[in-house]
């Protein structure tokens, strides 16, 4: 800070070449006696030494030398008078600054220190320098504090001592020294002061870095400019801008005292490139674990890279969290799908590999993969051009030989894909405003425990969240709103996905999907899908409906709990299997579906809520349990709940075991669904063999293989009416389809029982 040179403040008096008429013998007020024409003292025009000054016999004991002009104090601003004088001849005085401290009307500042320290001249014709520096506060360094209340001052000198001596005294100098106070005074540093220019060309790395370490616990400002920093740079104290900078793409800037977007927004200038060197200063430093967006919408203009945000870096493995703001995808052709079409070769000896792929470079890593035999949500983990091939997330279920492939690579505002592994990534209170643009977030090829929760994924155009392979192992999805960018098309019209997922042991809790095309294809197990509300109706009466949740393992040893499936069904099958017949693997099973709320409206009569679809032959369901669930249909009836979808093959129903379907309610449902079930049986006519019929009842189509219970409701009677004590046996497991129980008595009789028979063997 200088007053004379930021605001063009006059402070130094004018020569005594102009004459002494302004040069006070007193305190320099207004109408005290001058030096004009005074007989000892005189302007002498060529001193060897100082050119133009004035001589002054000693007449008094204190003789004085004041300017009249008020020379202003402004508040916060220190000045510094300095004069020069020698001794000519006679007595040796001793010489300080005085002052006079004027405050408002003129009145004099009393209590206050007016003279500085005094300095004995010891030789003659020896030039000696006599300073004082005055201000407002009592600082070290300031001879004259003079406090708030002083507005100017009237500045010279004191000659004190014996009289009779004669000096010369050089022009009275006074400048402002406010700067060599600053780093002391202000709680911030200037980069310029320690050599930064902002041209936006000179590295200016060296000067930001002298500057935080001379901060020392106060703030650095970038003042006015634009800086080019060539090297990494890292602030370990609070930092300021008012200018901008820029860096290289692989350089980054670390603010670790305020680590936020709102101070790299003001860094960068550009809120897109601001989130880009953010979140590389996120994985670079470890200062810091999660970046908060301070509620700041962040417009994007393309898919953000976020490894060629951070190139050197292709895994990390700490936790660290993006939180707290809004991206919101502009539209612009950078959100382009990509596209590709090549021929390729599939082998079930290699079922995560496609390979002799034409036009490998062409087609993108993170692409989905469509073509005769490949099931959902299969995308392109990597690829190696020099050998023609593809590794795949998932495997083909029916596509061995060599066909033609179609790839499109769907652009996400958040694309991880680059990197090799990423994990203990959190994403948290964000809304993804894809505005039917864009899809959201890509996570990386591997990595473990990811963490979406409190997130909006507004309007993909295409997915919210893909797994491109592994990072999904453990995945947790919290509170969550997946809203669709399709709401007003038919339910079979919408291609939109929630999430998919490849590895095992997600959490997907408490969230809630309106109307996408699904809500999540998983595979894997160990999954617990809790609570959450997916719907996906449409405005059509007597509609089909389509799957909103995707089971494809089938072992999934997956708990479906406390949900809400709204006007769509859960699909279970093994599309994600390149030999999709069993052999000696797990077959269906492990599956718990219980506690949930299942309803539809204006749904097709054939609409069900719970589908098996077997990609291959000789399956069965091995332990289930579909217990404690509300089934409601409004707006017309269904016929039943469940169904097993054989168009491309079917289940052994002589194999089911371990299936507990019970303790469900329903509502305008046709036909119950439910095992082990108690059915009556009357006979009006006596007969050996009675026949019943439970095929209408059991799961999936399946047969009566075991009867647990037969009891007799009254008396059993022959033909005379006469009681009869007979013993029986069954025979389940009878008539099409083997849904039918005969029970066989000792003779022939007639009546009413209760039977109780199950669809499987229960161990």
């Amino acid at each position: 800070m200088n007053k004379a040179i930021t605001d063009g403040l006059v402070l130094t008096p004018p020569p005594f070449a102009n004459g002494l008429d302004v040069w006070s013998r007193g305190d320099g007020t207004p109408g005290t006696a001058t030096y004009d024409g005074y007989a000892t003292a005189a302007f002498v025009p060529a001193d060897q030494d100082f050119g133009g000054c004035l001589e002054v016999l000693k007449t008094e004991n204190t003789q004085r030398l004041r300017y009249m002009g008020e020379t202003p104090l402004l508040p916060g601003c220190y000045l510094q008078i300095k004069v020069r004088i020698k001794a000519i001849s006679g007595n040796l005085p001793t010489v300080r600054v005085g002052a006079f401290a004027g405050g408002a009307g003129g009145t004099a500042i009393t209590g206050v220190q007016t003279q500085g320290p005094g300095v004995a001249l010891t030789s003659y014709g020896n030039v000696v320098e006599v300073t004082a520096i005055v201000g407002g506060g009592a600082r070290n360094g300031v001879d004259l504090s003079w406090g708030r209340d002083a507005l100017y001052g009237h500045f010279g000198i004191d000659l004190a001592g014996p009289n009779g001596g004669v000096v010369r005294i050089d022009d009275v100098q006074i400048e402002d020294v406010t700067g060599a106070f600053l780093r002391t005074m202000m709680d911030w540093v200037d980069v310029k002061d320690f050599g930064a220019v902002g041209d936006g060309t000179t590295d200016n790395t060296d000067a930001f870095e002298a500057a935080d370490a001379a901060a020392d616990g106060r703030e650095v400002l970038v003042s006015d400019g634009v800086f080019h920093l060539a090297g990494n740079v890292t602030f370990d104290n609070r930092v300021r801008f008012q200018g901008t900078v820029t860096m290289p793409t692989d350089k980054y800037l670390a603010l670790s005292q305020n680590f936020d977007f709102d101070h790299y927004a003001a860094a960068f200038g550009d809120e897109e490139l601001a989130f880009r060197k953010a979140f590389q200063a996120l994985l670079k430093q470890s200062s810091h674990d999660s970046l908060d967006l301070c509620g700041r919408s962040i417009g994007l203009r393309g898919p953000v890279d976020m490894r060629a945000a951070v190139p050197d870096v292709s895994s990390f493995t700490s936790r660290r969290v993006i939180r707290n703001g809004q991206l919101d995808a502009i539209s612009d052709p950078a959100w382009t799908t990509g596209t590709a079409t090549s021929s390729g070769t599939y082998s079930t000896s290699q079922p995560y590999r496609l390979s002799n792929v034409t036009n490998v470079a062409n087609i993108e890593i993170g692409s989905l993969v469509s073509g005769n035999g490949v099931g959902r949500e299969v995308y392109v983990t990597s690829k190696n051009v020099g050998a023609q091939t593809l590794t795949l997330s998932q495997q083909l279920y029916d596509a061995v030989g060599t066909q033609s492939y179609s790839f499109k690579r769907f652009r996400y505002m958040l694309d991880f894909s680059g990197f090799q592994k990423l994990s203990q990534f959190n994403i948290a209170d964000v809304d993804l405003k894809a505005d039917g643009v864009a899809s959201c977030v890509m996570l990386p090829p591997a990595g473990l425990i990811w963490h979406l929760r409190d997130c909006f994924f507004n309007q993909p155009l295409d997915r919210a969240v893909t797994s491109i392979g592994l990072a999904c192992q453990g995945m947790m999805i919290d509170r969550c709103q997946f809203i669709s960018n399709e709401q007003s098309l038919a339910a079979t019209a919408r291609t939109s996905i929630g999430f998919n997922i490849n590895a095992n042991d997600a959490k997907i809790r408490d969230n809630r999907c309106i109307r996408m095309g699904a809500f999540a294809v998983i595979h894997g197990s160990g999954h617990m899908i809790l609570g959450n509300h997916w719907f996906h109706g449409d405005n059509l009466n007597g509609a089909p409906r389509v799957a909103g949740l995707i089971l494809t393992k089938p072992s999934s040893k997956i708990v479906i709990n406390g949900n809400y499936s709204d006007n769509n069904y859960i699909e279970w099958n093994n599309e994600h299997d390149a030999l999709p017949n069993f052999s000696s693997e797990l077959s269906f099973g492990a599956l718990s579906i219980v506690g949930n709320i299942f309803t539809a409206i204006g749904a097709a009569s054939y609409f069900r809520f719970i589908v098996i679809k077997p990609y291959g032959t000789g399956h069965f369901i091995n332990g289930l349990n579909v217990s404690g669930n509300t089934f409601k249909v409004t707006n017309g009836n269904i016929d039943r709940v469940d169904k097993m979808d054989g168009s491309v093959a079917s289940l052994d129903t002589s194999r089911f075991r371990n299936i507990n379907w019970s303790g469900n309610t329903y509502h305008a449902i046709n036909q119950w669904t439910q095992s082990p079930v108690m059915l009556s049986f009357s006979e009006s006519s006596p007969v050996e063999t009675w026949s019943c019929d439970f095929s209408d009842w059991l799961p999936f189509g399946g047969r009566a293989r075991n009867v647990t219970d037969v009891t007799p409701v009254g008396a059993l009677r022959n033909a005379n009416n006469v009681k009869q004590f007979v013993t029986h046996y069954t025979d389940p497991n009878e008539g099409v389809g083997g849904g039918t129980v005969d029970i066989i008595w000792g003779t022939a009789v007639k009546g009413k029982v209760n039977v109780t028979a199950r669809v499987d063997n229960p161990y």
